[in-house]
């Protein structure tokens, strides 16, 4: 049975399918097609279904719920850490208000996070790829911009300077750790295949972690101005024991951002969330 798996170019999810692309984990009845996109294309696709499996938003998940369920393993959480606002100078939060902001796309969870801070419509979203978005802030065609992925380590050498810190804020605030991101089966596979798929899938992110260094350096062929430290670093930041299974508190920490979302008038109810697996 094809099952097309789609995730992000980016080194946690390397890192956390390592074992399947490796063929070091048994696939079951099922083989595998490596789907690679920016996290806000495959939250589009999702919406139309298009994956058996898929990377999605924590943001994006109230929009897809009806073609999807989240799985217990894969998830991709900020412990006190997460995407970034940074400027050319330092700046105070309130001077975020009115500013331009460049985005990596408006179902990402650090764009919800960011509204959650900020204000609904209190500032000027401009959507620009990830990687692109140090530059912009660079140049100076943006006021600031909010950064994910390796961009939260690297944005330094680009002279720019920590504005906001979104998981800080977000612990300081409820006390929980920030769902960015997790992965989802389409429900019409039914539930068999559903916790079928979620034992692989977990299966090959606990292979990634016992032979960590095979799957770091695997991981470093799509990391963009990482070294191999940095690329261990970002990995041990998004692939841990959140990783595994989200929790109680995990768990939790979706309930909570989307509640929160959705009084906003940020995203729709999601109603009740399970977790296969």
């Amino acid at each position: 049975m094809r099952i097309r798996l789609a995730h992000s170019p980016d080194p946690d999810d390397a890192f956390m399918f390592y074992g399947l692309a490796c063929g070091a984990v048994d696939p079951g009845p099922y083989r595998f097609e490596h789907i690679l996109a920016d996290i806000q294309t495959l939250n589009e696709r999702a919406l139309r279904g298009e994956y058996e499996v898929t990377a999605v938003s924590i943001h994006a998940y109230p929009y897809v719920r009806d073609r999807y369920v989240l799985t217990a393993c894969g998830g991709s959480m900020g412990d006190n850490y997460g995407p970034m606002v940074v400027a050319r100078r330092p700046l105070r939060l309130a001077e975020l208000r009115g500013a331009t902001i460049a985005v990596p796309g408006l179902m990402t969870t650090a764009y919800l996070v960011l509204q959650l801070a900020l204000g609904k419509d209190a500032f000027t979203p401009r959507v620009t790829m990830f990687d692109r978005i140090p530059e912009e802030v660079a140049a100076g065609r943006v006021d600031a911009g909010l950064l994910i992925h390796e961009g939260q380590l690297t944005y330094e050498r680009a002279g720019l300077k920590l504005v906001l810190e979104l998981g800080v804020w977000w612990q300081q605030r409820t006390g929980l750790p920030l769902p960015l991101g997790g992965n989802a089966v389409r429900r019409d596979l039914g539930p068999q295949h559903g916790a079928a798929l979620t034992r692989v899938i977990r299966a090959s992110i606990r292979y990634g972690l016992e032979h960590r260094d095979a799957a770091v350096r695997y991981a470093l062929q799509f990391g963009r101005g990482l070294d191999e430290p940095l690329a261990d670093r970002f990995v041990g930041m998004y692939v841990n024991e959140w990783t595994v299974d989200y929790g109680e508190r995990g768990r939790a920490a979706v309930r909570r951002l989307l509640a929160e979302g959705a009084a906003a008038g940020l995203v729709p109810e999601a109603g009740e969330i399970d977790f296969l697996g």
